[in-house]
């Protein structure tokens, strides 16, 4: 693999990796709710239980929506087509978040013992999935491939796993960096500080959705 793409290849998974951290250190992903659950139950660990759940829907969250971009990878002759696709369709998830600040009703029907589907709905709803679309794309792009030559299987084998991986290493920050500030603030701040520190990322989340949407339809054409 040249310079180039290896240079291009680490920039895309540094992109996993801090979009993971970025989800993990929003609120909106679900991190007071494992402090919720430990200082509920007054047991320390009912906090990394509650995390694991969380980590659990988002993983599956991230694959669900990954997943069916790699089953498409296989029609190489269209994959700017399709990254171009996957970009706007993220750029207009952002700008329609931007006029409608409403969340979506049924997450609060959702149970709080249930952290792991209300995790998936959240990740789903919010587009979380979607953000890691041009990333994912991006890396399925710069991976050098025989397309010619390599059987339909064995290309959807190898986008899938690497679905996978993008979802695992994402989640994986994500839970780092959320379980991080949950521990700090059950074992340190309290919920004084989760009263009053409490901060709404909505605007900044639809924003990093357009601007991640748009820098996947640039780098495709």
């Amino acid at each position: 693999m040249s310079p180039e793409l290896l240079s291009t290849t680490a920039g895309l998974w540094f992109a996993v990796v801090a979009s993971g951290i970025y989800h993990g250190v929003n609120p909106g992903m679900g991190w007071p709710l494992a402090v919720s659950a430990a200082l509920m139950e007054r047991r320390a660990h009912a906090l990394p239980d509650a995390l694991l759940a969380l980590a659990f829907g988002h993983l599956v969250a991230m694959t669900v929506v990954l997943l069916p971009f790699a089953l498409m990878t296989m029609l190489v002759d269209w994959q700017t087509e399709i990254r171009v696709g996957a970009g706007l369709i993220v750029v207009a998830l952002g700008v329609w978040l931007l006029f409608n600040r409403r969340h979506p009703r049924f997450l609060a029907r959702v149970p709080p013992s249930r952290l792991a589907l209300w995790s998936f709905l959240v990740a789903v709803a919010h587009g979380a999935g979607l953000m890691l679309v041009p990333i994912y794309l991006g890396l399925c792009g710069v991976v050098e491939t025989d397309a010619g030559h390599r059987a339909a299987t064995a290309l959807i084998a190898r986008t899938a796993a690497l679905s996978i991986g993008v979802a695992a290493v994402h989640t994986g920050a994500m839970i780092t960096a959320g379980g991080a500030l949950a521990f700090g603030v059950y074992r340190w701040l309290g919920l004084r500080f989760l009263s009053k520190s409490w901060f709404d990322l909505d605007v900044i989340w639809a924003l990093s959705l357009v601007l991640v949407g748009a820098i996947g339809v640039f780098s495709a054409l």
